[in-house]
């Protein structure tokens, strides 16, 4: 009985899911006939901006999609609100990331930029780790696999978009940052399993608001390039 009702779960996901994954699962490409990002040199600044964004409206729509996903699978709802405790504290909130509304409309483009910059290099080992940690899962959806699988691939893609856009921009050279390499993410712990589903979604839902900020901030930095004193 219990079996039929996950393959029920999966199925009623699956329906209403479906549209939305067949347009997140669009290849992207930064060549003018696809609208991607892999070849983001050679397309004006505006239009690299606009896939950007593009790009980052995706991920965070798919991030959304997973987590609730995971939480309709995996967690009783009285244990959602353990991710509020300080032991689930988000893996980036040491980074110079401004958080507050006043904060976010005073910096300048660059460090807009370049905070998005961070909060993607800062996801890409977590969300590897968190592929692995679900092909762990006796009963976890293939669609939730898929979804994650999809969003680190394509954070990876966002990565040289803004990449990119930072040199049109910004016309800054190489790039280097020092948040990676100070390995934020570690989990050095075995955890029993109500542990680990906990932290796993903890990590699911960080990853959820940090998407919205990567989001927020380009979007901001789009206004500003058409629209400067209008764009609270």
């Amino acid at each position: 009985m219990q079996v039929m009702t996950v393959v029920f779960q999966q199925g009623v996901w699956a329906l209403l899911l479906w549209p939305h994954l067949f347009t997140a699962s669009t290849p992207l490409d930064c060549r003018e006939e696809q609208g991607g990002l892999s070849r983001c040199p050679t397309i004006s600044q505006e239009k690299l901006l606009d896939r950007v964004i593009h790009h980052a409206e995706l991920i965070y729509r798919v991030s959304e999609e997973s987590c609730s996903l995971f939480e309709d699978m995996f967690i009783p709802f009285p244990l959602r609100l353990q991710t509020n405790q300080a032991s689930y504290t988000c893996i980036t909130r040491a980074l110079p990331i401004p958080s507050s509304k006043s904060e976010i409309q005073q910096i300048s483009d660059r460090w807009l930029l370049h905070s998005v910059l961070m909060l993607v290099q800062s996801w890409i080992e977590p969300l590897v780790y968190l592929q692995t940690a679900l092909n762990q899962y006796d009963q976890a959806p293939d669609m939730l696999l898929n979804k994650t699988k999809w969003v680190s691939d394509k954070l990876i893609s966002l990565e040289q978009g803004v990449v990119v856009l930072i040199r049109k921009m910004l016309d800054e050279g190489t790039l280097t940052t020092t948040y990676t390499e100070q390995g934020l993410f570690q989990y050095d712990l075995q955890p029993d399993m109500l542990e680990s589903i906990m932290r796993d979604y903890a990590l699911l839902s960080c990853f959820k608001k940090d998407a919205h900020k990567m989001e927020t901030f380009l979007k901001l930095l789009k206004c500003r390039q058409t629209d400067t004193y209008n764009c609270a």
